[in-house]
């Protein structure tokens, strides 16, 4: 295995069991300026994933071990934006059609020639947004400024939201509270062809539902007590931009019903008004509620559902991208001391260490509240460790809700079984005393894969 750094930041994972055409095509692919990184076994890229985070695999179909359609399959559910593209000698019409068909960008048969897979390398890189433009290393596209993050993580994510932005397609974001939904819906809209026309944003479970119809579609004048003039709603207002609606989940289903009927027949109608009035508005949603457990609960439509939920982006916690706690911490330091007469330079390594360790609840909100209120108190150029421990444990901890409570029990119940088992589903069902497929389910439910617990085994 060889890792070799050319100067652009476009990086070329090579997957092959055959070493003579790794060193040919290296060659050639540095000599054009990309960064790569070569395996020859599949079972050792999936290492590269997350240290070398290729833009673009090129892998070998037939190998030794995992085929390359076993490692396509494998990549796509966790980096389900990377293209791939996939060689061999032994290539066929049926095999061709699988691999497009199971999500491979395209399909090469040896021997080819070194231009036509650089063409498809470079379709790969304009299809998945990592063109030279975007990919230098000091370049951040502008949509996505306001979001700081180096974790691959958060990378997955914003690489999934900027393929989704140029369409049309309802995005549903989940995620915590206080992990970033509002931002990272901004994002899609000033990356989509809308960032010209408004963004304007809602949330659902801060409005009383007795407002909050006259807020998303207007009202005329007269339609009850207290209107003495006509009002515009949010949908009128972000008429041929974006409405993000945050917290969908809890909307009361009263109103779940006529949205479901403005996204069919794209008109609304105003309270108090006969007449309807067309709109076109790309809609975002969000919430930290599972919806597809508040359908079964019967407290939310599933065909409103589909409607708003044609790509789920999730967003991480923070406990779950810890290496973005010292970046964030500094640039909302940087931010807050600007707006102060304090001359505050940076966080003493201790207190680093502290932040890094926090559980973090409350995510990149709470670390925000807790970085200003170690500014607030501060009375040195250093930040200390005393200061962040004071401000984490005067950090008032938010309550969630039940099912969020509930949900987060549930996960970390789990996590412990896989930790302590080593990743074995069976003796971990035995201890929660369900049987595997009821436990299967719960793991899929939470995205939690027994694979990724097998390697803590001493």
């Amino acid at each position: 295995m060889t890792v070799t750094i050319q100067a652009s930041k476009q990086r070329i994972l090579l997957v092959d069991d055959d070493d003579s055409l790794l060193g040919i095509l290296s060659l050639r692919l540095e000599a054009t300026g990309y960064e790569v990184a070569t395996s020859e076994s599949a079972e050792n890229a999936l290492g590269h994933l997350t240290t070398f985070r290729p833009h673009v695999i090129v892998t070998d179909l037939r190998m030794g071990g995992m085929d390359g359609m076993a490692l396509a399959e494998l990549i796509h559910k966790r980096h389900s934006g990377l293209p791939i593209i996939i060689l061999t000698a032994h290539g066929t019409i049926p095999e061709a059609v699988t691999a497009i068909k199971g999500g491979v960008f395209s399909f090469l048969t040896k021997p080819f020639d070194s231009k036509v897979l650089l063409g498809h390398i470079e379709k790969a890189l304009e299809w998945s947004g990592h063109t030279q433009a975007v990919s230098a290393e000091k370049t951040v596209p502008d949509w996505r400024k306001n979001i700081i993050s180096h974790s691959t993580a958060m990378e997955e994510v914003l690489s999934q939201a900027g393929l989704v932005a140029s369409s049309e397609a309802s995005v549903f974001i989940h995620g915590e509270t206080g992990t970033g939904k509002e931002l990272l819906a901004q994002a899609i809209h000033k990356a989509s062809p809308r960032r010209e026309k408004p963004f304007v944003d809602i949330n659902c479970c801060v409005i009383p539902e007795n407002l909050l119809e006259s807020e998303l579609f207007g009202h005329s004048k007269g339609a009850f007590t207290g209107a003495l003039q006509e009002k515009q709603g949010l949908f009128q207002a972000a008429n041929g931009g974006t409405l993000f609606l945050d917290e969908i989940g809890d909307m009361p289903p009263p109103l779940q019903s006529k949205l479901l009927r403005v996204l069919q027949e794209k008109q609304i109608r105003p309270l108090g008004s006969t007449k309807s009035l067309p709109i076109d508005v790309r809609v975002l949603s969000a919430s930290h509620r599972n919806l597809e457990e508040a359908i079964k609960a019967g407290n939310f439509r599933e065909d409103l559902f589909y409607r708003l939920v044609v790509v789920t982006l999730e967003v991480p916690p923070l406990s779950k991208r810890r290496e973005d706690i010292p970046l964030l911490a500094r640039h909302f330091l940087n931010k807050l001391t600007k707006r102060s007469a304090k001359k505050i330079t940076d966080f003493s390594p201790e207190a680093i260490k502290l932040l890094l360790a926090a559980p973090w609840p409350g995510n990149v909100r709470q670390l925000l509240n807790v970085v200003e209120h170690a500014v607030t108190l501060s009375t040195s150029p250093i930040i200390s460790a005393s200061l962040i421990q004071k401000a984490i444990r005067d950090e008032p901890e938010e309550i969630p809700s039940f099912s969020g409570a509930r949900d987060r029990f549930e996960r970390d119940y789990l996590i412990q079984l896989l930790q302590m088992t080593h990743g074995n589903v069976s003796h971990s069902a035995d201890i929660a005393k369900r049987n595997r497929t009821e436990f299967y389910k719960l793991l899929n439910r939470h995205k939690l894969d027994p694979a990724q617990f097998r390697s803590s085994k001493p």
